[in-house]
């Protein structure tokens, strides 16, 4: 079938980007590379079929609407509207009705994207609805420490309402906090930064107590697709991205979601991080992604291709419903910064070497987020990127100055 709507994958420059033009380019969707900048494009496969260099999304989102638009206008047939980090969907978000008319995309309510990636307001929705989430408190409220004490106790996690600054900021999701010294000197420390946080109740539990739903909803909010992952390594430990995991199916994890997002009026593929508590069994949803995800190599290689379900519906030939409500045998590896959590994790005493090789050689069906034999550009570019990224640092140590 020749597919005339154009996919614009909002954000090749990371390997969730690489993923959609793969997953998209491989069915034969003619796909648009959209960037503001030409570093470490991991987007640059050979399933790319035209690139759109666009004004940065945070500091000129005008801007950068306006230029969507702009292409849009000049096409036989809408584009497709993909985003590949909480800041696309938040871009989306904010100028949904400014773009609605020109693009295709499943959100039909402006505001409900951020409300439910902001982890805090996401609380209201799932308060109305029953769903667990851990405990938290605003970092700003008065008598915060009392509050902290006998609310959450220590320890606890320190975490943002805008992910993407406070990683870039601090190099972490999250701050771990021992006690209330160390709560007050991390408050203090974001609140001349201007990032906004919160107090968090850890959920007890190793790391395998992580899964993730992974879910797709159709333009009448029902569930049409949809499966499970087990998280086995995340780097940073215990508070970061996995680094390693597997599809497993959690049909608990499928009872709490599907419901959930169909009655809060969903639209569009989804990833919940929940978490199993290790003393009560409860499982706590952590936060939500509105956009695609770190592993959807591993998704689309068990046939769950989620930026090609969502091409279809929106050119009105859906796919129909399936369910990955089983084990499939297939696993998720981000070699090298796998190589950190497992350095990480032995030294903390969290899980020895012997443990975590074994684990991962018995994993069954691996699958890589950038290395393909069929599309091998996008590991040369990560390679020499990453390599060129080593000596800077090392340049740096030895030199003691900032290095471009």
């Amino acid at each position: 079938m020749a597919y005339q709507n154009k996919a614009m994958v909002l954000g090749t420059n990371y390997y969730i980007g690489l993923s959609l033009v793969r997953g998209l380019g491989k069915m034969g969707v003619p796909v648009v590379a959209v960037n503001y900048s030409k570093d470490n494009e991991y987007g640059q496969s050979k399933y790319v079929t035209e690139e759109l260099m666009v004004p940065h999304y945070k500091t000129h989102p005008k801007e950068l609407c306006k230029a969507l638009i702009e292409y849009a206008k000049k096409q036989d047939e809408k584009p497709v509207l993909f985003q590949t980090a909480d800041a696309y969907a938040q871009f989306v978000d904010d100028f949904h009705d400014e773009l609605k008319p020109y693009f295709l995309f499943p959100s039909d309510q402006k505001g409900l994207v951020s409300d439910l990636v902001d982890k805090y307001t996401m609380v209201e929705y799932t308060d109305k609805y029953g769903v667990k989430t851990p405990e938290m408190i605003a970092a700003d409220v008065e008598d915060l420490t009392n509050r902290v004490e006998q609310e959450i106790g220590y320890p606890c996690i320190i975490k943002p309402k805008d992910s993407a600054t406070f990683i870039r900021l601090y190099r972490n999701k999250v701050f771990f906090i021992n006690n209330e010294k160390e709560l007050l000197e991390k408050v203090a420390r974001c609140k001349k930064d201007d990032v906004e946080v919160f107090v968090q109740r850890i959920i007890p539990g190793p790391e395998t107590n992580c899964y993730c739903w992974e879910g797709y909803l159709n333009q009448e909010s029902k569930c049409t697709h949809y499966t499970t992952v087990q998280k086995m390594r995340q780097w940073p430990n215990n508070f970061g991205a996995a680094t390693y995991a597997k599809q497993k199916w959690i049909p608990e994890c499928h009872e709490i979601c599907a419901p959930f997002f169909e009655q809060v009026g969903y639209k569009g593929f989804v990833e919940v991080d929940l978490k199993k508590d290790e003393n009560t069994g409860d499982i706590y949803v952590i936060e939500a992604n509105c956009r695609y995800i770190g592993f959807t190599e591993l998704l689309i290689a068990i046939g769950f291709n989620t930026p090609f379900i969502t091409y279809r519906e929106m050119i009105g030939d859906p796919l129909p419903p399936k369910a990955w409500d089983y084990d499939t045998g297939y696993s998720w590896i981000h070699a090298l910064e796998d190589k950190f959590a497992r350095d990480m994790y032995a030294k903390t005493g969290q899980m020895t070497r012997e443990e975590m090789r074994q684990d991962t050689q018995e994993a069954g069906i691996k699958v890589t987020p950038i290395w393909s034999k069929q599309d091998p550009k996008p590991a040369i570019t990560y390679t020499l990127y990453s390599g060129k990224k080593v000596l800077r640092r090392i340049k740096k140590i030895f030199t003691g100055k900032k290095t471009s």
